[in-house]
């Protein structure tokens, strides 16, 4: 779910209805991604969300738009943090088969691509929803819809067969509301209540190895909705229909927290002899209140033995369907938020960075100063967090053809491509609690006059 380039909308509820949604893995990191778990004892507790998840038996993934793989902050804490991607709308019908029966792959193969390059883990998502649909769906018979539905389905699982963990194969095909009814959609209108059977047997048939999940929102907990649900799962069981996994999406705000029956009811689906997997985690809030949720949900996940995963819905705020509500664990400059220690602490894991736990923390702002027609300066201000600091680290990633030219109130040190430079201190390291200083630089932009991309301070 999910909004892409210009935002298109992610499955799941509105607000929760939907208007939707649109660096290096540490060794222990691509460890962890390829299912390598160092050995307990002397080991130290892993320091990035995928590793410390991977410790746990679990992967903990996020959503990845392919128009910003072109961003290096972004791909750095994608790399870093995670170890299972979702893309965010490249796999939905409208994008992969505009036309019927010709297929467009491009922007998917990308984050396959970069996902395995990498040994993340893929949840492809979506086969079958009633949104993002193409407009030659919706007119179709019966008969062509249920020929076109298979063929999506069979055609989309063979081109990524093997490359896939798990398939969002039906989406959001119940209502919201008390009813517990299917939701209108061709699919549900014209084919009735079968569609959602006949597409799960079609995609085992293509793929067997592949898990197979049902994927929805607002069944977070014990409600009609959620009832609804677990009555079909309940009734695939016991008739050998090909179910795996059951997804939660998960999308909390004030007005929809998370539920105080969330673990309870995983636990009953997976009491069924399915694998659930929280597939579209984003909690609406900032500071402690919004990192307690996240840190409860992570616990629910990690009491339910079948709990396999879990994906938030993006990497940062900037880039999130509901940005509005600083919904996820890394802010618009990719700091990370109280929300992250909670969850990295959660997993069991520990880490430094700006993000309200004990210990060093501080942020790093950026700010446009003078201005010239071929450059520019830019000024990046460092805040020590609640306790004193004696030292802090941040970076500064520019878009090629631009190049930083001079810099000054720091020590800066460049990375292969000359585009990140990572500044550290120069005799203005240590700050008191809450102080502030700043370092400068100058950006010759060659035709390009977009804004750097300051990434997260660390702190000690």
């Amino acid at each position: 779910m999910t909004i892409t380039s210009c935002p298109r909308v992610p499955s799941g509820p509105p607000l929760r209805s939907r208007a939707r949604k649109a660096v290096a893995l540490g060794v222990a990191g691509l460890l962890a991604s390829a299912g390598i778990v160092a050995l307990s004892g002397t080991a130290s507790a892993a320091s990035t969300l995928g590793a410390a998840a991977a410790e746990k038996g679990r992967y903990f993934g996020t959503a990845v738009a392919a128009n910003h793989l072109g961003e290096s902050q972004y791909v750095s804490t994608l790399n870093t943090e995670f170890n299972s991607v979702t893309p965010e709308n490249e796999m939905k019908w409208d994008a992969l088969e505009p036309t019927r029966n010709s297929f467009n792959y491009t922007s998917a193969d990308r984050i396959v691509s970069h996902a395995q390059s990498r040994g993340m883990k893929v949840r492809g998502h979506t086969l079958v929803w009633h949104s993002q649909l193409p407009s030659w769906v919706s007119g179709l018979s019966a008969t062509d819809l249920r020929s076109a539905m298979n063929n999506h389905i069979t055609q989309v699982m063979t081109h990524y067969k093997g490359k896939i963990h798990s398939w969002d194969v039906v989406n959001e095909a119940f209502q919201d509301g008390s009813s517990g009814a299917r939701r209108s959609s061709p699919f549900q209108d014209k084919l009735g209540n079968g569609f959602i059977e006949e597409a799960f047997r079609t995609a085992r048939a293509a793929d067997p190895n592949a898990k197979l999940c049902y994927n929805d929102y607002n069944t977070d907990g014990v409600n009609a909705k959620s009832n609804a649900v677990y009555s079909m799962v309940k009734d695939f069981k016991a008739r050998g229909v090909p179910i795996d996994c059951v997804g939660f999406q998960s999308h909390f705000n004030s007005a929809s927290p998370v539920p105080s029956d969330f673990q309870a009811n995983l636990q009953r689906f997976a009491d069924l002899g399915v694998d659930v997997q929280i597939t579209e985690l984003d909690i609406e809030g900032s500071g402690t209140s919004q990192a307690n949720s996240y840190s409860n949900v992570v616990k629910a996940c990690l009491a339910v033995s079948r709990c396999t995963g879990i994906t938030v819905w993006g990497i940062t705020d900037k880039y999130s369907w509901r940005s509005s509500g600083t919904p996820l664990l890394f802010d618009g400059n990719y700091n990370k938020k109280p929300a992250y220690t909670a969850v990295l602490t959660a997993l069991g894991g520990s880490g430094s960075g700006s993000g309200g736990g004990s210990g060093a923390t501080c942020t790093a702002t950026y700010s446009k100063a003078e201005e010239w027609g071929d450059r520019f300066n830019g000024k990046v201000t460092i805040t020590a967090g609640s306790s004193a600091i004696t030292s802090w680290t941040a970076t500064v990633t520019v878009a090629s053809p631009q190049k930083i030219s001079a810099t000054w109130s720091g020590t800066p040190t460049w990375d292969s491509s000359g585009n990140v430079m990572t500044m550290k201190p120069n005799g203005n390291g240590s700050l008191a609690a809450g102080a502030s200083t700043s370092f400068g630089f100058t950006v010759t932009t060659n035709g390009n006059t977009s804004a750097p991309i300051v990434g997260a301070c660390t702190a000690s």
